[in-house]
């Protein structure tokens, strides 16, 4: 499962304020503040230790 939270704002500044608050959270940026067609703004944020596969294998954990 992956855990991803979105911000979504009517401009950058307001988007990146809210994904400012993420940060704060712990949370890394998974997609910096893009306009959308038609929608606004969006960003993205995750957890930073996340599960990913590496050359080693599936299910290693990393820091992202």
């Amino acid at each position: 499962m992956a855990l991803r939270f979105t911000v979504q704002g009517d401009d950058e500044q307001e988007t990146a304020a809210g994904l400012q608050l993420l940060l704060t959270l712990g949370l890394a940026i998974r997609m910096p503040p893009r306009e959308t067609v038609g929608n606004g703004w969006m960003a993205r944020a995750v957890p930073r230790m996340t599960t990913a596969r590496t050359d080693d294998g599936p299910g290693r954990s990393v820091s992202g």
